[in-house]
């Protein structure tokens, strides 16, 4: 029975930049989390669509949705195999659970949300992975039972991974070392204890419970891929932080993980 995942990804200079803790974290993963999955079902912040879709690929290329950045960034590759019967078993279960509509992608690769967390967790690239899109014009309650249709894949070896971020408003964002502002100290702290406290409920509408929701997440592309992991967990699963660090004063890299009582 694996348990999911939900991780901060940050900025896509995670991939180069050591200074970033959170990078340290993802490359000690494996001595951390040391069950190897079949395969990883990534939700990612970067894949937004009108309704569910799942890329349909043998092999995943490596997608640059990013501008801007150093040219080594550029050149990094990271094309681990596709997974395309897991792809299919995702949209099997979105649609017995009510997703009247599950598309297939048979072109997509891995986006920066998969690909730069990826290759610090398993930089050999030889696990199976298959994304799947959030819809932003839907909610957290959607997002989980999202989550909670794709439960029975933990029980097939299969890790379900979101990755977003903690707090995500990039109008905000200061040099790195700034000090981290009131707003998202409240924000980070309020969904720290909410998940801890296993109050999903609340989590689902963090938008009108949560002290300055909509200042952390102005667009919630970011943080539905928490509420599909926590989704799949279920709703006595137990959230523990697994990792927490600050940069550029208000992006949060608090990743958690759930785990379902045996």
């Amino acid at each position: 029975m694996m348990d999911t995942v939900y991780i901060s990804h940050g900025s896509p200079m995670m991939a180069i930049d050591e200074s970033i803790p959170a990078r340290k974290f993802l490359k000690t993963w494996q001595q951390i989390f040391k069950e190897r999955p079949k395969a990883i079902l990534i939700i990612s912040g970067h894949w937004d669509t009108k309704e569910p879709t799942v890329n349909v690929v043998n092999r995943n290329e490596t997608i640059y949705d990013f501008y801007g950045f150093p040219k080594s960034m550029y050149k990094l590759k990271y094309t681990p195999p596709g997974a395309p019967l897991l792809a299919k078993r995702v949209k099997e279960l979105l649609m017995e659970n009510g997703f009247k509509r599950v598309h297939e992608d048979k072109t997509r690769g891995v986006d920066h949300g998969a690909w730069v967390p990826l290759m610090l967790m398993y930089p050999e690239a030889n696990i199976p992975v298959c994304q799947l899109s959030v819809q932003t014009d839907r909610d957290g309650t959607y997002h989980y039972n999202l989550g909670k249709a794709l439960a029975p894949l933990r029980e097939e070896g299969i890790l379900i991974m979101g990755s977003g971020a903690t707090t995500h408003n990039l109008g905000t964002m200061q040099p790195s070392g700034s000090p981290v502002p009131s707003w998202a100290l409240q924000f980070d702290t309020w969904l720290k204890n909410a998940l801890l406290e296993g109050r999903y409920e609340d989590v689902n509408h963090y938008d009108s419970r949560a002290p300055y929701g909509k200042m952390a997440h102005p667009w919630p592309d970011h943080f539905y891929p928490l509420h599909v992991a926590m989704g799949a967990a279920g709703e006595n699963a137990k959230a523990k932080l697994v990792h927490h660090s600050w940069d550029h004063g208000t992006l949060s890299y608090a990743s958690y993980q759930f785990t379902a009582p045996k």
